[in-house]
């Protein structure tokens, strides 16, 4: 079939330069929505498209695939994790899916430091202070925060994103451990003098600092539950920018105004925009609108990347980035 007469749906818009691409190459019907496509039009896509471009607020569950046509071949998503998204039962009717992987991990990073750095030395006390005209000047133990040097990382998660967070903490003087599926190459560890755990537990009970980079799966789910939690020392600070539901926001929220942790960094959320207002109540927390990934170069990267997945599948062959449930 020509790549002409493939029939996509974006389900939200997308920047300029990617739309304007996929016009030139596909059949496209663009979004002009900054807002999630309601499910009953993304259920009317999937039901005439062979291509669907989703992003994370698109949640293709079962019951949705259950009512894709016959034409719907590729849901090529924009954005590299494929949570929202039954990957199993996409396979089962056979739709292939692919991401986005790779283009944002040094922004991610850039933004888990950015958390680390803030809530460390509790820039965001200082900033609240300053902007409500509380600040009386400078005093030798006002807001007195932690410093990296010599403290201990823990990374939750030692995938693309881990491992370039890890390159800055070791920049920054910290000891890097880490707990993941599989330990790293030592060729990986050695440059990083990064400490490896078999233990969650083990690991969470030595760190001063707590960064969450695992994706959410079934096996992640409040991989981080009260009882992890209280593992850590009151003096830690936990920081998110991979997936809200890995930790159990509930339990953190309650030793956070108890002074059981000294501080969090979050970028997500378990409820998605759905922020507990609880956690906006605390001064010792701040709370980030999803911005990991938030740069001009990493969303267009977005679009090369999808836009290749697209023209390799329209080409009649599989796309490199194809996703499948044994990578999950």
């Amino acid at each position: 079939m020509p790549t002409s007469r493939l029939s996509v749906v974006v389900t939200r818009r997308l920047p300029e330069p990617v739309e304007t691409r996929m016009r030139e190459l596909f059949d496209v019907q663009l979004s002009d929505s900054e807002t999630p496509m309601p499910r009953a039009d993304l259920a009317a896509a999937m039901a005439e498209a062979d291509i669907i471009v989703p992003t994370i607020t698109d949640v293709i569950d079962a019951p949705l695939l259950a009512g894709a046509g016959d034409r719907l071949k590729l849901i090529a998503n924009y954005g590299a994790g494929v949570d929202h998204i039954d990957v199993a039962t996409a396979r089962q009717r056979g739709i292939l899916v692919s991401n986005t992987p790779g283009v944002l991990t040094e922004d991610t990073a850039d933004m888990a430091m950015a958390l680390i750095l803030a809530s460390a030395r509790r820039m965001g006390e200082g900033m609240a202070q300053v902007q409500r005209g509380a600040w009386e000047g400078w005093a030798p133990e006002a807001l007195l925060g932690m410093r990296l040097r010599g403290k201990r990382l823990g990374i939750l998660g030692m995938g693309r994103i881990g491992q370039a967070l890890a390159r800055r903490a070791h920049a920054f003087g910290m000891s890097v451990h880490y707990h993941n599926r599989r330990r790293l190459h030592e060729g990986l560890e050695q440059p990083l003098e990064a400490t490896y755990w078999e233990s969650l537990d083990q690991m969470l009970a030595r760190v001063d600092i707590l960064s969450v980079n695992a994706p959410h799966t079934p096996a992640t789910f409040h991989l981080l539950n009260a009882r992890r939690l209280k593992l850590l020392k009151p003096s830690a600070v936990v920081v998110n920018t991979s997936r809200g539901e890995v930790i159990d926001e509930n339990a953190m929220t309650r030793m956070l105004r108890a002074g059981d942790l000294a501080g969090a960094g979050l970028d997500v959320y378990e409820r998605g925009h759905g922020v507990n207002p609880r956690l906006r109540e605390l001064p010792n927390v701040i709370l980030l609108p999803h911005m990991g990934s938030a740069t001009r170069e990493a969303r267009l990267e977005m679009g090369e990347r999808v836009l290749m997945n697209m023209q390799t599948f329209a080409d009649g062959h599989r796309p490199p980035d194809q996703v499948v449930p044994s990578m999950l």
